[in-house]
């Protein structure tokens, strides 16, 4: 792994001076349909990444990967504007380890397979400042991404063929959003046909105080996923005030699961979360409290949701507990305000998790996370992130540790 990671941090080098080198048009209103198009920009973007799993029960994993993607995003005509990207996942050196992908390998898992795709391809209209409509493969997440993520943490990222509407009128903004095709993670083999309906609406009275409803009405067919099809229905506040040369965040979560569409099996979970930020010059605290009911049979899941950012970088909690999970968690940042030799923007997290079933209150375990991430040049930052994970009581996820380096370039 070591070698791995110097071929990494050698390859910052070349990749800053492709950064110092080019260039990226600005996109902007044209007269003609070729001039939006020449007048677009380039998107080009690569992730080297080194990533190490030390599991229980299993082989140790390896992974060395390159994510590239390569695409054209138009200028605007008549408020009409394309985008095209292309996603490249490669292998850049050994086997050893389960990339998701059957048949399984006797490894831990680093779900990167190689893939090449077709990752965006959408045409966005602007028709005025109040509404905009996107139409093809493309991004889509809300609020913390708790619920619909894009899963960026992969090499392999979450694409959704839709069709989305987005409204706003002054402190009022509603999304929706109809999906037909999950382009997954896990390159093609996770790929899932759907017929899901998301509906966002945020009303910002102010600083203080934003208001969210949401409802999230997933259906997949893809025969594997009938069972994970569901709704979620549910409400989030958060804000921003500031006192004592100090800023404060918060986060307020509810939300109710229930089987719905194709599910052939019945459920009734709950969904809660409770965060607050405190951040003071260089240094930002926060404690944070979610709670995902089980019935004994299943616990409360995200099929679209994200899973690195919660839940700690270890992933122990993948497939969440039939029992159900509270995860109560503290984590300090420290971002300094001075610049290392070849750094800017340099930060330091440490963040520390205690996880226990919520049906029976047994202990599942803790984990403690620790991450460094900083900017190399403009254009290219490096992250440096483990996590650390020790199981509680019988019934508890398999103990792990999983470290990760990786550069990233973007144009």
């Amino acid at each position: 792994m070591l070698v791995a990671m110097k071929r990494v941090a050698g390859a910052a080098a070349g990749l800053a001076a492709i950064g110092a080198s080019a260039g990226v048009a600005n996109a902007e209103e044209a007269n003609s349909i070729s001039g939006a198009i020449e007048g677009g920009e380039l998107i080009f973007e690569l992730r080297p990444r080194v990533e190490h799993v030390d599991q229980t029960g299993t082989g140790d994993a390896d992974a060395f990967t390159n994510r590239t993607r390569l695409g054209w995003k138009t200028g605007s005509f008549h408020g009409v504007s394309g985008l095209i990207e292309f996603e490249d996942v490669r292998n850049l050196g050994g086997d050893d380890y389960n990339d998701g992908v059957p048949p399984a390998e006797p490894f831990a898992t680093i779900g990167d397979p190689e893939s090449t795709e077709l990752n965006r391809l959408q045409l966005a209209w602007r028709a005025n400042a109040h509404f905009t409509a996107t139409l093809g493969r493309q991004n889509v997440q809300f609020d913390d991404q708790r619920f619909i993520d894009p899963s960026n943490s992969r090499q392999d990222s979450r694409t959704y063929d839709a069709l989305r509407a987005d409204v706003t009128f002054s402190s009022l903004k509603g999304s929706y959003v109809y999906i037909d095709h999950v382009n997954n993670t896990a390159a093609e083999f996770t790929d899932l046909d759907t017929e899901t309906h998301l509906l966002n609406v945020t009303n910002k009275f102010s600083n203080a105080f934003s208001l969210t409803g949401f409802v999230y009405a997933l259906d997949f067919t893809t025969p594997s996923a009938i069972n994970q099809s569901s709704e979620f229905i549910g409400v989030r506040a958060s804000g921003e005030i500031e006192g004592f040369d100090t800023k404060f965040k918060y986060a307020l979560s509810y939300a109710n699961q229930q089987d719905y569409g194709s599910s052939t099996v019945d459920f009734d979970l709950d969904y809660g979360l409770a965060s607050l930020t405190a951040t003071h010059g260089p240094f930002s605290g926060r404690l944070q409290y979610e709670t995902l009911e089980g019935d004994g049979v299943r616990g409360l899941f995200f099929p679209l949701g994200s899973s690195t950012n919660f839940h700690g970088w270890a992933n122990a909690f993948g497939a969440k507990p039939a029992n159900g999970l509270n995860d109560f968690n503290a984590s300090v940042t420290w971002s300094p305000d001075w610049e290392a030799p070849l750094f800017s923007d340099l930060s330091f997290t440490v963040r520390w998790y205690e996880f226990e079933s919520e049906r029976t209150g047994a202990d599942l375990g803790e984990e403690l996370d620790f991450e460094i991430a900083g900017e190399l040049t403009d254009n290219l930052s490096l992250q440096l992130r483990s996590g650390d994970y020790r199981g509680g009581d019988a019934g508890s996820p398999a103990e792990r540790r999983r470290i990760w380096l990786s550069l990233e370039y973007k144009l």
